[in-house]
């Protein structure tokens, strides 16, 4: 699994923009920033609201277009292997408690249909290119919360991430 941020136009929250991004039905003239993104083909198998609600994209058993070019664990192309989760949010501020209840209830749903073994940020797959969910994403919370679940994560010394098992 692959955590991301997003929000549009940057810093908004609770519009249809993701959305309508993932479904490429955002209208590019709307805000001056979607000029910047404009013909930007991307996807997520889910999104995560700052209210805890999540939406799905594409099916778990198809490939979203979430991680480009991305390695984790020594396998390259992230988007091959992996589900997509965007949280509502900007790279390096603080998510919602309800992002991380409902993050982790998706994990636990997730695993009874998938063998999830890792969880990583964009920012670890695709270091110096990617930098989210980034340094607001508490690392040790979602950990809390997953209590017994064990599962692979980044392990840069200090961060609060996942040990492997």
């Amino acid at each position: 699994m692959v955590l991301h941020s997003i929000s549009l136009p940057p810093g908004c929250y609770g519009g249809p923009e993701v959305e309508q991004l993932f479904t490429n039905t955002l209208d590019w003239d709307a805000h001056p920033y979607f000029d910047g993104i404009r013909g930007l083909k991307v996807s997520a198998h889910f999104f995560i609201r700052r209210s805890g609600e999540v939406l799905q994209f594409v099916s778990t058993l198809d490939r979203a277009w979430h991680a480009g070019a991305s390695t984790w664990q020594g396998r390259d192309q992230c988007n091959d292997h992996s589900v997509g989760v965007e949280l509502e949010g900007l790279e390096g501020s603080p998510f919602e408690s309800a992002q991380y209840r409902a993050l982790n209830a998706l994990v636990r749903s997730l695993g009874c249909l998938h063998p999830l073994t890792d969880i990583a940020g964009h920012e670890h797959i695709a270091p110096g290119r990617k930098g989210d969910p980034g340094p607001g994403f508490d690392w040790a919370e979602l950990k809390n919360l997953m209590g017994e679940l064990s599962l692979r994560g980044p392990t840069a010394p200090g961060d609060g991430t996942f040990s492997a098992p």
